[in-house]
């Protein structure tokens, strides 16, 4: 999920004042990495509405999902009763969609990762629910595998694992605690990122920011806390923050609320895995966010798959924007790697914008940066700065033989969701890239419907050959 975190409590004052100082600050530098062509090569897509049951030892409580969700925070049982509206819109003129919550069933909803399983088969990482901790209660966490048929543009979801802790390996209470099979919930975590590895699923999350580490069938073996530079890295919903004041004051957290491991890629040889954090880490000497002459920066760090342990070793991610966030990150080889880096504020197609007064049926702001960068690694630079080598951009992708099959009819594609989120490797020429749906809160491909699952294949041979 995106905005509905946006300004969710995270900040002190401080810190917001900070955030807005580094944003005027941002330096005017122009993109120095060369674009590169990319083009369609298959498209497909899940309903927005698509609805899986929960397992039958969950209990009557997961019977339906989006409960919490109503602004005031109080249960709401009927189901659809509650009108959503996009994130992106302009309060003054909301969108709003067509679906309602809560949702009869569990929601397959918003895949904020993607693990290609060849070229038509993934496994799909689904988001926490519906947005935070508090409204996310009764949304469970789900992987499902799904099979795209390019010819009809059908997404079908073949299974689903609901990821639980029965071994109690999770060190805080959890919504399910008084259960045996102890399903995780929306509340519990936020999966962001995922890494398959030999017997072993590794999911970045953001709530903490921890890894997960899980068997195949979704059992919690693990719980990796997060360090960097030699020092715990926390974020205000992390279990142990404790040390917030109890009235606005000093920042005492590092990573800010909902910029935790939203990236996170594996080395080709499996013994290396690399999460990234969505947005910049708090220096508390500074008061204020880690920047380069006022550009903020991310950091992908490294963890050792065998000690289960990070290394030490980081590298510096610098924003084209200070507004901007890193949605993933997916190894290449053992030196270089696809990030998405976005905007975090539109959506929808250029073509159906607003000319005049912002209205619910224009979109006020179009979907602007929504691109997919190749990164050196190796090539950092002796401040520990990546290079971009080149990207790709999501707004204007090649479409000549017509393989989009929902959207525009034209020789171009947009992928105009207010969340690309997912990206993997499926051969030397082709990419896969998903769309958080944010169900039911984004309308980016239609106006007035919520968006569905898309995956797109894209071949972008020179991008991943580019040095």
């Amino acid at each position: 999920m995106t905005l509905s975190r946006f300004l969710s409590g995270a900040l002190s004052a401080t810190a917001v004042l900070a955030l807005a100082t580094a944003a005027v600050a941002t330096a005017a530098l122009a993109d120095e990495a060369t674009r590169f062509p990319a083009t369609l090569a298959g498209h497909a897509a899940l309903p927005a509405a698509t609805l899986v049951q929960a397992p039958a030892d969950a209990g009557p409580l997961f019977a339906t999902a989006g409960k919490f969700t109503a602004a005031d925070r109080k249960r709401v049982e009927a189901v659809g009763s509650l009108i959503a509206t996009s994130f992106a819109a302009d309060p003054k003129a909301p969108r709003q969609t067509e679906i309602g919550l809560p949702v009869a069933g569990q929601a397959v909803q918003g895949f904020s990762a993607v693990v290609p399983q060849g070229k038509d088969r993934f496994l799909a990482l689904t988001d926490n629910g519906f947005g935070s901790k508090v409204n996310s209660v009764d949304a469970l966490l789900m992987v499902h595998t799904v099979k795209a048929d390019w010819a009809s543009g059908a997404l079908t979801r073949d299974n689903t694992l609901f990821l639980r802790d029965p071994n109690k390996k999770v060190p805080f209470a959890i919504v399910n605690e008084n259960t045996t099979s102890r399903y995780l919930t929306g509340a519990d975590f936020d999966p962001e990122s995922l890494v398959v590895q030999n017997d072993r699923l590794f999911i970045g999350d953001e709530f903490g920011p921890y890894i997960l580490e899980l068997d195949r069938d979704g059992v919690v073996l693990a719980v990796h806390e997060t360090v960097v530079d030699g020092k715990p890295a926390r974020s205000p919903d992390h279990y142990r923050n404790n040390g917030l004041p109890p009235i606005p004051g000093a920042v005492s957290f590092e990573v800010r609320r909902s910029r935790g491991f939203e990236p996170m890629g594996v080395s080709p040889d499996g013994k290396t895995l690399y999460p990234a954090l969505e947005g910049p880490l708090w220096n508390a000497d500074a008061k204020g966010f880690e920047n380069k002459d006022g550009r903020l920066y991310t950091r992908v760090l490294e963890f050792n798959v065998e000690t289960r342990a990070y290394t030490g070793r980081s590298w510096k991610y610098l924003l084209e924007d200070n507004a901007n966030v890193v949605a993933d990150l997916a190894m290449i080889d053992a030196g270089s790697a696809l990030v998405i880096e976005r905007d975090d504020t539109t959506e929808g197609s250029a073509a159906q914008a607003c000319k005049g007064a912002v209205t619910p049926t224009c979109f006020n702001a179009p979907a602007k940066f929504k691109r997919i960068y190749k990164i050196d690694l190796k090539g950092a630079d002796a401040d520990g700065f990546v290079r971009k080598i080149g990207y790709i951009d999501l707004t204007d992708i090649a479409d000549p033989d017509h393989k989009a099959r929902i959207g525009e009819a034209s020789d171009r594609f947009v992928m105009p969701h207010l969340g690309p989120e997912g990206v993997g490797i499926v051969d030397a020429d082709h990419i896969v890239v998903v769309n958080d749906n944010n169900l039911p809160y984004s309308t980016g491909r239609t106006i007035g419907k919520a968006d569905g699952d898309e995956i797109a294949l894209l071949k972008v041979s020179e991008l991943l050959r580019a040095r």
